[in-house]
């Protein structure tokens, strides 16, 4: 049933629109089998590169060992496939960074510009359609897959800047979509009536009649899942209203003249924006979402780690300075523990109308715009998947020959049912097909 159709039946039913987000992802109203698969993508993004010694596995095949930025991913071993070999090829206009950020999702050349990268390299925006939004336009394009937002793009900590370094989402050529990084404005995208948290007030209020009036038309089956909407909603709504420490802000505080700070706050935003995107996914109000930690070239201080320095100075120190290389272990450990965080809630909660978790049908993507830091290399670009998805064997740790990260998007896709697409980005990089990850 399309949203219209939704619209129209509710009308019917003198139930307002304010009731529609608990309301459109329910198999007794949309006629949808209450068993239908829901594939799902998620792309994770952090900056700055990591620490190669400490990311890959030494081993290959299913017989590898986590090295230390990625035990927090231990309990998912058997859920996660870990790619090494996986190279950014775009040459071009723009430096090492914004080519990393930019054409990381979109893999195909920036647009000539006139914003002045490092060493007095300028360029413009990406030239190419991201990934998730490409995704986005195949699900919204069938009945059976279309969802209210189509794709939601999450951020954390990411400052308050349009360029480059700060974009990796692309609805098309010269067109960044800009993630959404304070929690109240999330919730109000998708629930609406909240400004910010002063004027926040339960969004449950002004629709229980209704949706009341709506849980007697409804399976049995899909008025416990309008249940558990509502009940993530009720935890969402009081972690909103919880205090905030005044002298630590909300959600970050001005940027000092030359450096971005980030505040203790950082790891509660991280954590109540997972929150919100699991609780998206759950009530198939998108299928595709990014999560976006900072950016490129960004001099996050990570203080809630006891780090003081900015992030991407210390991913230019060298190798041998032990005290920077522990606080970037510190710092790409903690990514790690929010991708595990996030997977964590998918797996303990139950996919909608189907059998096991959210997880078994959700593939996460972790990734990075450069391989090492102080290298600025776009060689083995970090790449981390974990979940469930079609044709995807997880459990492993693989290897490959300099492969374009083109070729992973279009494995992807594929997994996505896209199986239309046989090019994305620069099209002499997809040559060689789709990645082998069955």
């Amino acid at each position: 049933m399309s949203p219209l159709h939704r619209r129209q039946f509710l009308s019917k039913l003198g139930i307002s629109a304010a009731a529609l987000p608990f309301l459109s992802s329910l198999s007794s109203l949309t006629g949808a089998p209450s068993t239908q698969k829901r594939q799902r993508v998620v792309i994770m993004f952090s900056p700055n590169g990591t620490l190669p010694g400490e990311f890959w596995p030494e081993e290959t095949g299913e017989e590898f060992q986590f090295k230390s930025i990625l035990q927090p991913l231990e309990p998912f071993k058997q859920r996660t496939l870990i790619l090494k070999g996986v190279y950014n090829r775009i040459s071009g206009d723009g430096d090492q960074h914004m080519r990393g950020m930019s054409c990381l999702l979109t893999a195909s050349r920036l647009l000539p510009g006139n914003i002045m990268g490092g060493g007095g390299q300028p360029a413009g925006w990406a030239g190419n359609i991201s990934i998730d939004q490409e995704l986005r336009n195949f699900l919204q394009s069938r009945d059976d897959t279309r969802t209210r937002f189509g794709s939601l793009e999450f951020g954390v900590a990411v400052p308050n800047r349009a360029d480059p370094w700060t974009r990796m989402s692309y609805l098309g050529p010269n067109q960044p979509v800009a993630p959404i990084d304070d929690p109240y404005q999330m919730f109000s995208k998708m629930y609406g009536q909240v400004k910010d948290k002063a004027s926040l007030t339960s969004v449950l209020d002004d629709v229980q009649e209704d949706l009341r009036k709506v849980s007697r038309k409804l399976s049995a089956d899909d008025r416990s899942r309008l249940e558990q909407h509502l009940t993530l909603v009720r935890a969402m709504e009081a972690e909103l209203q919880a205090p905030v420490d005044k002298t630590i802000g909300h959600p970050m505080p001005p940027p000092d003249p030359g450096i971005e700070l980030v505040n203790d706050n950082t790891p509660r935003i991280s954590r109540m924006q997972v929150d919100l995107l699991v609780n998206a996914l759950a009530n198939d109000m998108t299928r595709v979402a990014t999560l976006q930690y900072m950016r490129s070239v960004g001099q996050a201080q990570f203080r809630w780690l006891g780090i003081e320095e900015g992030h991407h100075s210390l991913s230019h120190d060298p190798d041998d300075n032990a005290e920077s290389f522990a606080k970037l272990q510190k710092i790409n450990r903690w990514f790690a523990g929010e991708f595990a965080y996030l997977a964590q809630r998918l797996a303990e909660t139950p996919e909608p109308g189907g059998t096991g978790s959210m997880l078994d049908n959700t593939l996460l993507v972790w990734t990075n715009e450069l391989g090492k830091g102080n290298s600025h290399t776009h060689e083995n670009i970090p790449m981390v998947l974990l979940g469930g998805a079609p044709g995807i064997r997880m459990g492993r740790s693989l290897r490959f020959e300099k492969a374009p990260h083109n070729r992973l998007w279009l494995s992807i896709a594929q997994a996505m049912g896209h199986s239309g697409l046989t090019t994305f980005g620069q099209a002499d990089l997809c040559a060689d097909g789709p990645l082998a990850l069955g």
